[in-house]
Protein backbone atom coordinates (compact mmCIF):
# COMPACT_ATOMS: atom_id res chain seq x y z
CA UNK A 1 0.00 0.00 0.00
CA UNK A 2 1.43 3.42 -0.97
CA UNK A 3 2.79 5.52 1.87
CA UNK A 4 0.87 8.76 2.30
CA UNK A 5 2.99 11.94 2.05
CA UNK A 6 3.44 13.79 5.29
CA UNK A 7 1.54 16.98 6.13
CA UNK A 8 4.52 19.16 5.28
CA UNK A 9 4.57 17.81 1.72
CA UNK A 10 0.81 18.42 1.33
CA UNK A 11 1.36 22.04 2.39
CA UNK A 12 4.66 23.05 0.81
CA UNK A 13 4.26 21.74 -2.76
CA UNK A 14 0.78 23.31 -3.30
CA UNK A 15 2.05 26.51 -1.60
CA UNK A 16 5.04 26.66 -3.95
CA UNK A 17 2.73 26.01 -6.91
CA UNK A 18 0.38 28.77 -5.75
CA UNK A 19 3.29 31.18 -5.32
CA UNK A 20 4.65 30.39 -8.78
CA UNK A 21 1.22 30.69 -10.42
CA UNK A 22 0.41 33.91 -8.59
CA UNK A 23 3.78 35.55 -9.27
CA UNK A 24 3.95 34.60 -12.96
CA UNK A 25 0.44 35.91 -13.63
CA UNK A 26 1.19 39.06 -11.62
CA UNK A 27 4.31 39.60 -13.71
CA UNK A 28 2.40 38.95 -16.93
CA UNK A 29 -0.23 41.57 -15.98
CA UNK A 30 2.49 44.06 -15.04
CA UNK A 31 4.20 43.50 -18.39
CA UNK A 32 1.08 44.66 -20.18
CA UNK A 33 2.18 48.17 -19.18
CA UNK A 34 5.81 47.88 -17.99
CA UNK A 35 8.55 48.63 -18.72
CA UNK A 36 7.50 51.90 -20.29
CA UNK A 37 10.67 52.07 -22.41
CA UNK A 38 12.53 49.17 -24.06
CA UNK A 39 15.10 47.50 -21.81
CA UNK A 40 17.63 44.74 -22.33
CA UNK A 41 17.76 41.73 -20.05
CA UNK A 42 20.51 39.40 -21.25
CA UNK A 43 19.34 38.32 -24.72
CA UNK A 44 15.78 39.60 -24.26
CA UNK A 45 14.32 42.97 -25.13
CA UNK A 46 11.59 43.87 -22.65
CA UNK A 47 8.93 46.46 -23.43
CA UNK A 48 5.38 46.72 -22.11
CA UNK A 49 2.64 45.62 -24.52
CA UNK A 50 0.66 48.88 -24.29
CA UNK A 51 3.57 51.33 -24.72
CA UNK A 52 5.07 49.15 -27.47
CA UNK A 53 1.85 49.00 -29.46
CA UNK A 54 0.23 52.29 -28.45
CA UNK A 55 0.05 53.54 -32.05
CA UNK A 56 -1.70 50.35 -33.21
CA UNK A 57 -3.99 50.46 -30.17
CA UNK A 58 -4.88 54.09 -30.88
CA UNK A 59 -5.68 53.27 -34.50
CA UNK A 60 -7.87 50.33 -33.52
CA UNK A 61 -9.77 52.36 -30.91
CA UNK A 62 -10.24 55.21 -33.40
CA UNK A 63 -11.58 52.81 -36.02
CA UNK A 64 -14.02 51.18 -33.58
CA UNK A 65 -15.27 54.47 -32.12
CA UNK A 66 -15.50 56.30 -35.43
CA UNK A 67 -16.98 53.53 -37.53
CA UNK A 68 -19.20 51.72 -35.04
CA UNK A 69 -19.92 53.87 -31.97
CA UNK A 70 -20.12 57.53 -33.01
CA UNK A 71 -21.38 58.67 -36.40
CA UNK A 72 -22.06 62.15 -37.72
CA UNK A 73 -25.77 61.40 -37.55
CA UNK A 74 -25.43 60.82 -33.80
CA UNK A 75 -23.89 64.28 -33.36
CA UNK A 76 -26.66 65.89 -35.42
CA UNK A 77 -29.26 63.94 -33.44
CA UNK A 78 -27.78 65.42 -30.28
CA UNK A 79 -27.86 68.92 -31.77
CA UNK A 80 -31.50 68.40 -32.67
CA UNK A 81 -32.31 68.12 -28.96
CA UNK A 82 -30.92 71.58 -28.25
CA UNK A 83 -33.21 74.55 -27.64
CA UNK A 84 -32.46 76.18 -31.00
CA UNK A 85 -35.06 78.86 -30.53
CA UNK A 86 -33.64 79.92 -27.17
CA UNK A 87 -30.05 79.81 -28.47
CA UNK A 88 -30.93 81.94 -31.49
CA UNK A 89 -32.68 84.44 -29.23
CA UNK A 90 -29.57 84.81 -27.04
CA UNK A 91 -27.29 85.12 -30.09
CA UNK A 92 -29.48 87.77 -31.67
CA UNK A 93 -29.65 89.74 -28.42
CA UNK A 94 -25.86 89.81 -28.20
CA UNK A 95 -25.28 90.32 -31.90
CA UNK A 96 -27.98 92.88 -32.69
CA UNK A 97 -28.04 94.69 -29.36
CA UNK A 98 -25.07 97.04 -29.95
CA UNK A 99 -26.12 97.75 -33.57
CA UNK A 100 -29.72 98.49 -32.56
CA UNK A 101 -28.50 100.87 -29.88
CA UNK A 102 -26.29 102.60 -32.46
CA UNK A 103 -29.21 103.00 -34.88
CA UNK A 104 -31.43 104.38 -32.14
CA UNK A 105 -29.07 107.30 -31.76
CA UNK A 106 -29.71 108.37 -35.37
CA UNK A 107 -32.27 111.21 -35.74
CA UNK A 108 -34.73 109.61 -38.17
CA UNK A 109 -34.27 105.86 -37.75
CA UNK A 110 -34.09 105.85 -33.97
CA UNK A 111 -37.75 106.76 -33.53
CA UNK A 112 -38.89 103.71 -35.47
CA UNK A 113 -36.80 101.20 -33.54
CA UNK A 114 -39.05 100.77 -30.56
CA UNK A 115 -38.69 97.75 -28.27
CA UNK A 116 -41.74 96.19 -29.86
CA UNK A 117 -40.37 96.54 -33.40
CA UNK A 118 -36.97 95.15 -32.40
CA UNK A 119 -38.62 92.14 -30.75
CA UNK A 120 -40.77 91.61 -33.86
CA UNK A 121 -37.63 91.62 -36.03
CA UNK A 122 -35.89 89.13 -33.75
CA UNK A 123 -38.95 86.90 -33.69
CA UNK A 124 -39.21 86.99 -37.48
CA UNK A 125 -35.56 85.96 -37.82
CA UNK A 126 -35.90 83.14 -35.29
CA UNK A 127 -39.13 81.89 -36.89
CA UNK A 128 -37.49 81.98 -40.34
CA UNK A 129 -34.54 79.91 -39.17
CA UNK A 130 -36.71 77.46 -37.22
CA UNK A 131 -38.89 76.93 -40.31
CA UNK A 132 -35.79 75.58 -42.07
CA UNK A 133 -34.32 73.74 -39.07
CA UNK A 134 -34.10 70.37 -40.82
CA UNK A 135 -32.30 71.93 -43.77
CA UNK A 136 -29.86 73.64 -41.39
CA UNK A 137 -29.16 70.32 -39.65
CA UNK A 138 -28.62 68.63 -43.02
CA UNK A 139 -25.97 71.21 -43.84
CA UNK A 140 -24.42 70.71 -40.40
CA UNK A 141 -24.23 66.96 -40.99
CA UNK A 142 -22.60 67.49 -44.39
CA UNK A 143 -20.14 69.88 -42.79
CA UNK A 144 -19.31 67.34 -40.08
CA UNK A 145 -18.88 64.59 -42.66
CA UNK A 146 -16.48 66.78 -44.61
CA UNK A 147 -14.54 68.31 -41.73
CA UNK A 148 -14.74 65.90 -38.78
CA UNK A 149 -12.91 62.60 -39.12
CA UNK A 150 -13.88 60.86 -35.87
CA UNK A 151 -11.53 57.85 -36.25
CA UNK A 152 -8.59 60.16 -36.91
CA UNK A 153 -9.43 62.46 -33.99
CA UNK A 154 -9.77 59.54 -31.56
CA UNK A 155 -6.57 57.93 -32.87
CA UNK A 156 -4.60 61.16 -32.39
CA UNK A 157 -5.98 61.62 -28.88
CA UNK A 158 -5.17 58.08 -27.74
CA UNK A 159 -1.75 58.13 -29.41
CA UNK A 160 -0.93 61.36 -27.57
CA UNK A 161 -1.88 59.97 -24.15
CA UNK A 162 0.93 59.43 -21.69
CA UNK A 163 1.28 55.69 -21.16
CA UNK A 164 0.55 56.15 -17.44
CA UNK A 165 -2.76 57.82 -18.33
CA UNK A 166 -3.63 55.04 -20.75
CA UNK A 167 -2.74 52.49 -18.07
CA UNK A 168 -5.02 54.28 -15.60
CA UNK A 169 -7.92 54.27 -18.07
CA UNK A 170 -7.51 50.56 -18.79
CA UNK A 171 -7.26 49.72 -15.10
CA UNK A 172 -10.42 51.71 -14.36
CA UNK A 173 -12.27 49.37 -16.70
CA UNK A 174 -10.48 46.04 -16.21
CA UNK A 175 -8.78 46.16 -12.79
CA UNK A 176 -11.16 43.55 -11.31
CA UNK A 177 -10.60 41.16 -14.21
CA UNK A 178 -6.82 41.59 -14.07
CA UNK A 179 -6.80 40.91 -10.32
CA UNK A 180 -8.92 37.81 -10.95
CA UNK A 181 -6.31 36.57 -13.46
CA UNK A 182 -3.56 36.95 -10.83
CA UNK A 183 -5.61 35.17 -8.15
CA UNK A 184 -6.61 32.44 -10.60
CA UNK A 185 -2.93 31.83 -11.32
CA UNK A 186 -2.36 31.19 -7.61
CA UNK A 187 -5.38 28.87 -7.38
CA UNK A 188 -4.34 26.87 -10.44
CA UNK A 189 -0.78 26.66 -9.13
CA UNK A 190 -2.05 25.27 -5.82
CA UNK A 191 -4.25 22.72 -7.61
CA UNK A 192 -1.32 21.61 -9.77
CA UNK A 193 0.78 21.25 -6.59
CA UNK A 194 -1.92 19.12 -4.98
CA UNK A 195 -2.19 16.95 -8.08
CA UNK A 196 1.59 16.45 -8.04
CA UNK A 197 1.53 15.31 -4.41
CA UNK A 198 -1.37 12.98 -5.18
CA UNK A 199 0.45 11.61 -8.21
CA UNK A 200 3.62 10.97 -6.16
CA UNK A 201 1.54 9.28 -3.48
CA UNK A 202 -0.11 6.96 -5.99
CA UNK A 203 3.22 6.18 -7.64
CA UNK A 204 5.00 5.36 -4.38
Amino acid sequence: MPTAPDLWTWITIPAIGALIGFSTNWLAVKMIFRPLKPRRLLFFRLHGLVPRRQAELAKAIGRIVGNHLIEHKDVVRGLNKLDFEGILGVVLDKGLGPKVQELRNLPLIGGFLTEERVEDIKKAIVDGVMAHKEEVLDHVEKGLAAGLNVPEVVEQKVAAFAVQKLEKLILEVASRELRAIVVLGGVLGALIGLSQVLFLWLRS
